[in-house]
């Protein structure tokens, strides 16, 4: 695809170092370096600067390893990579610290709106959603943000070692956890997902989950199954969501979507017929939609359909359909 490394979370090209995860000493000279950065993220929130009179947060707001708040965050603290100059990028989970007020109910919602401010860190720095900040970010930012992201919520589901039942400890800078009792190392989990520009002719298949905001259609989507070709999988979700075969089926392009923790591949299928029969447990209304319409959509001058939210792959694949620029 002419455009798959523009997709969001994806492109920045950050040096990982995987070389150094066990290196305790550079690791250590790294944390020391007063040029490091720590990301801190709270309930899966990362960390983002607000100006005063600012629409939203962003960018991301990076602290010292020297800050007060970090005074007993080193043993857990992730290493995520080193910036273009060698400085070390962390990542660090304060998610023990609990507001003074919390909704829990808006905690849960699909865009959560709300933003928390630690005491420690100035005003303008707030804990916000990464759905709703990230076009606001860099692609180094986003892909520091989807990677801390990803890594902490791995660690906070896997406490406990998956052979034995024991407490496992956290090894390789955050990139590996081992069991404490039967020394089982367990590594981060990422789940492969299929998302499918589905075609027939000049339309689309778009379709719609039970509990979404109003307005809001995508394209279709499942999980890879184990044993499962990724053309496998596309056919496979694509009839059991809303009945449609699909026949050739090709790679686009891919996102990291770190929520929880997931690796959608964008594929574009063609689809050998056109009747539509949903499965309502997995989708609420599934339809075509032409092109012309399409146009209109992302123009944001549907009358039922709203634009796609930047960011999400599922857009930027419409937006490069509707382009033609898919390659």
């Amino acid at each position: 695809m002419k455009r798959a490394e523009q997709v969001t979370f994806g492109g920045s090209g950050l040096d990982r170092a995987a070389h150094l995860r066990a290196n305790s000493t550079e690791l250590d000279r790294l944390w020391s370096d007063p040029a490091a950065q720590v990301l801190l993220l709270w309930r899966g929130k990362p960390l983002a600067m607000r100006p005063a009179g600012a629409e939203q947060a962003g960018p991301l707001a990076f602290v010292a390893t020297s800050h007060s708040v970090l005074s007993a965050a080193r043993p857990d603290a992730i290493f995520l990579g080193r910036s273009a100059q060698g400085a070390g990028y962390f990542a660090v989970d304060i998610s023990e610290w609990t507001p003074p007020e919390v909704d829990l109910a808006t905690l849960n919602t699909f865009l959560d709106p709300s933003e928390q401010r630690h005491p420690d860190l100035p005003e303008d720095h707030v804990f916000a959603e990464l759905r709703v900040i990230m076009m606001g970010l860099s692609p180094r930012e986003a892909e520091l943000a989807a990677t801390a992201k990803a890594l902490l919520s791995w660690h906070a589901s896997h406490r406990f070692c998956a052979r034995c039942g024991n407490a496992s400890a956290i090894e390789q800078a955050g990139w590996q956890r081992r069991c404490v009792a039967c020394a089982a190392a367990h590594f981060p989990r990422t789940d492969p997902v299929v998302i499918m520009l589905v075609t027939r002719g000049d339309h689309v298949l778009l379709g719609r989950s039970p509990g979404w905001p109003e307005g809001m259609y995508s394209l279709l989507a499942g999980f890879v199954e184990p044993g499962e070709t990724m053309e496998a999988a596309v056919r496979r979700e694509v009839f059991e969501e809303a009945g449609v075969r699909v026949g050739a089926v090709r790679y686009l392009a891919s996102q990291p979507w770190a929520f929880p923790m997931s690796l959608m591949f964008g594929c574009h299928g063609e689809a050998v017929s056109e009747e539509i029969d949903i499965d309502p447990t997995e989708i609420e209304e599934a339809f075509w939609l032409s092109r012309q319409d399409m146009m209109d959509v992302l123009a944001g001058h549907h009358p039922k359909i709203r634009r796609p939210r930047k960011g999400a792959i599922a857009g930027f694949l419409l937006e490069n359909w509707v382009a033609d620029t898919l390659g």
